[in-house]
């Protein structure tokens, strides 16, 4: 699913970008990994799919076959993921401006490592898995991170009153029987 606010132009850095053709309000939804499924077994990887495919399991990664797959990488993005394949604006994007998102919200990849050109203030050189992503920028990013690294043993810890209660040296609350 494409929003009908965006196009697809070449960019001075990267070859091929998605950009806004007109004002797109935050929580909007830009585009959406809705193409096929791989897996770790499938034999016919090629560079091109390692590019734009988007990981949403220990061992599975999805395509588009819209626009998301074009999106560029910004260590300060204006998109983040919602669920595990919609990308959403974080804030309000004006008409002109180029649609972008943080790879490492959706990546937990040992071997996937990119060199990044974007550019920001804020860049961090080299992208990669979502363990690699500082906790502030976490904490920025709350809300718009793929559901998939959120949750499971691999996942950053829930702070519950049970760990909050022994982070502060107490007792935790008894559960109900």
């Amino acid at each position: 699913m494409d929003n009908p606010k965006v196009r697809v132009r070449r960019t001075n850095k990267y070859g091929k970008g998605v950009f806004a053709i007109a004002d797109i309000r935050k929580g909007e939804v830009v585009a959406e990994f809705d193409g096929r499924f791989y897996d770790d077994s499938f034999d016919a990887w090629t560079d091109e799919l390692r590019e734009h495919t988007v990981q949403c399991g220990p061992t599975r990664w999805r395509d588009s076959v819209g626009v998301a797959r074009l999106l560029n990488h910004s260590c300060e993005p204006n998109c983040g993921i919602k669920r595990l394949f919609r990308v959403v604006a974080m804030r309000d994007i004006a008409k002109g401006e180029e649609i972008t998102w943080d790879y490492e919200m959706t990546e937990r990849s040992s071997w996937w490592r990119m060199k990044c050109r974007c550019g920001a203030a804020g860049c961090r050189k080299v992208i990669g898995s979502y363990s690699r992503m500082p906790a502030r920028v976490r904490r920025k990013y709350a809300g718009y991170i793929s559901s998939w690294l959120l949750r499971g043993p691999r996942a950053t810890p829930r702070r519950t009153a049970t760990t909050r209660a022994r982070r502060q040296g107490r007792r935790p609350p008894r559960s109900s029987p």
